[in-house]
């Protein structure tokens, strides 16, 4: 009589062990970070939403666009409100938007575009504001706080590779696709709170490894550079002399910084700008000699810097080209921001992020669970 012996499990391969046990070890480590970083980062998506319904100063009456007032004007009326008070630039933000006014003061002045009332003065340090410094650096001293949350997005970024790992069926079939795709809602809490780590977990994957990875391009020079040069960016030449053109252009003594502004600002509008025409900021140079500073097509995130020459008015070569003339390098650089906080689709995008925000911030809880049970059964 033949006895069939039963199946034996294969054993897991050492990089397996190796791998599952850094998961569960540096998700322990970073995971109260991970948490407070994802909850807050899921508030911030709306962050401009939230504050355009609860902000009456920030909204006005949209009128026709040359009703518009010009830099000069705005500056005047400001200062005669506020004569102590430093203007360095307004922030023009479209036909039904007040201007915000960059002032040396803890408070942001709001003013209509269209007859440069005050319309109101807040506080910079806002709920956004709070929970902003929350996301960057944990409400503590930011130098400090900053690398903590600069290591463990790289630790979460490891995390949800390894994670890809220990989610990847061995065999691929029915049941272990149903196993790795669906929730038992039905099952026991321990069952039910694995699935949510892992099934829930792969479903966000895809916008937590853009979210993360996009976060570490922001925080590692390096790293950025490395990736601008694999994509095919070009080192730029910082010392290189700009020749710019000064013919039949106001002499620098004809201009003041006002007449100046007025200058540039009409300029972007009418020549140059090319998304959301009437969203544009104007910075006021601290010296003579220093350059213009303009911004320009903002939208979904992402925006255009322009610098023109404080004698000439001249836009100078290193300002930027309008997105999509952009090489694919220099794309990606430029809408990193905006795949980071999930602005580069608009409203359906900062959906999407929302989602996998929230997700992300469960896994450190559930996560936990799953080592805190494993860890009972064990005793017992």
């Amino acid at each position: 009589m033949s006895v069939t012996n039963p199946k034996k499990t294969k054993p897991k391969s050492r990089f397996s062990k190796v791998n599952a046990w850094l998961h569960l070890w540096l998700g322990l480590a970073s995971g109260i970070v991970v948490l407070i970083m994802a909850v807050t980062g899921s508030i911030l998506v709306f962050e401009h939403e939230i504050k355009a319904m609860t902000s009456p100063w920030l909204n006005v009456e949209a009128q026709s666009a040359d009703k518009i007032l010009p830099p000069s004007k705005i500056y005047a009326l400001v200062k005669k409100t506020l004569p102590e008070k430093d203007i360095h630039g307004l922030w023009y933000n479209g036909l039904d938007k007040t201007v915000k006014v960059d002032i040396e003061s803890d408070s942001l002045i709001y003013v209509n575009p269209y007859n440069g009332q005050i319309t109101g003065m807040v506080d910079h340090e806002d709920f956004f504001h709070i929970i902003d410094e929350g996301h960057r650096h944990l409400w503590l001293d930011e130098e400090i706080g900053t690398q903590i949350t600069v290591w463990a997005t790289l630790i979460f970024f490891f995390l949800l590779i390894s994670g890809l790992i220990l989610w990847f069926p061995k065999k691929w079939n029915k049941t272990t696709l149903n196993n790795s795709l669906k929730i038992k809602w039905k099952a026991k809490f321990k069952r039910l709170n694995y699935d949510l780590h892992n099934v829930m977990g792969f479903y966000a994957l895809t916008l937590a490894v853009v979210i993360s990875f996009s976060g570490l391009l922001m925080s590692f020079h390096w790293l950025r550079e490395s990736i601008y040069w694999i994509t095919g960016g070009e080192e730029k030449d910082k010392n290189k002399t700009e020749q710019i053109v000064k013919e039949n252009v106001l002499s620098k003594q004809q201009l003041d910084k006002l007449t100046a502004a007025d200058f540039i600002w009409k300029k972007v509008r009418t020549e140059i700008a090319v998304e959301n025409k009437e969203a544009i900021i104007i910075n006021f140079p601290d010296a003579p000699k220093d350059d213009f500073y303009a911004c320009t097509d903002m939208h979904n995130g992402v925006w255009r810097d322009l610098y023109f020459d404080s004698a000439t008015l001249e836009l100078i070569p290193k300002s930027q080209k309008y997105i999509s003339n952009e090489p694919f390098s220099d794309w990606l650089m430029r809408t990193n921001y905006s795949l980071h906080v999930g602005a580069i689709g608009g409203i359906s995008t900062k959906i999407f992020y929302f989602m996998a925000s929230l997700i992300c911030a469960t896994l450190p809880i559930t996560g936990f669970y799953i080592w805190w049970g494993r860890k009972k059964t064990k005793k017992r």
